[in-house]
């Protein structure tokens, strides 16, 4: 399998936590794929019209992408328990948690954007600053909830991401269980072997 990569995407990352904790990241080879909201690129829209990444090509040559969605795919792959519930309460509290997790750093990456244009805009920033704290706070009280499984793993994609693009936040001053959860989980090795880095 092939997976349109980059070193920075924290859904990318998602994607490669997900596999080398299923261990089945051998079997995917990574492509370095640029991708930029101003500059469409052209030649993964043949694969992915939307121009995003993860995006992966099966070994059949047909293509998956959004990251949940490779996530679900990886999990029929795997021999283990499954990490994404397939049926019951489990399930929809998973995909809650995941959704949370997710739409946690779409904000960030909108902030980020807004952020670094020439006149960003005070409404906006505040918006974003007001819901990164709710979000922060809903994630604080359940966290030492969630189980092994996709919304863990981008949980502490998140927390690696706050790190990289928000340090000046200071999220684990307010969140002491966040925290602690990211420092341990951060040890694994499907975190250290997809460390964010400026290349």
């Amino acid at each position: 399998m092939l997976l349109h990569w980059s070193p920075r995407s924290p859904f990318v990352r998602k994607v490669m936590v997900f596999a080398h904790e299923t261990g089945l990241a051998e079997r995917i080879t990574t492509t370095r794929t640029p991708v930029a909201m101003l500059k469409p690129h052209l030649d993964l829209m043949a694969e992915n019209p939307l121009s995003k990444i993860p995006t992966l090509r099966l070994e059949d040559g047909s293509v998956l992408y959004d990251s949940y969605v490779i996530c679900e795919y990886l999990d029929t792959l795997q021999d283990g328990p499954r990490l994404i519930p397939a049926e019951g309460p489990a399930r929809f509290t998973e995909l809650r948690r995941h959704a949370l997790a997710t739409g946690f750093l779409d904000l960030l990456i909108l902030w980020r954007n807004e952020r670094d244009r020439a006149q960003p805009l005070p409404a906006l920033m505040d918006a974003f600053a007001v819901k990164t704290q709710a979000a922060l706070a809903a994630v604080e009280a359940e966290i030492d909830a969630v189980p092994r499984g996709l919304a863990q793993f981008t949980l502490a994609v998140l927390g690696s991401y706050l790190d990289f693009r928000f340090a000046d936040l200071d999220w684990r001053a307010g969140c002491p269980r966040f925290a602690a959860f990211h420092a341990e989980f951060e040890k694994r090795p499907s975190m250290q072997a997809t460390l964010v880095t400026e290349g």
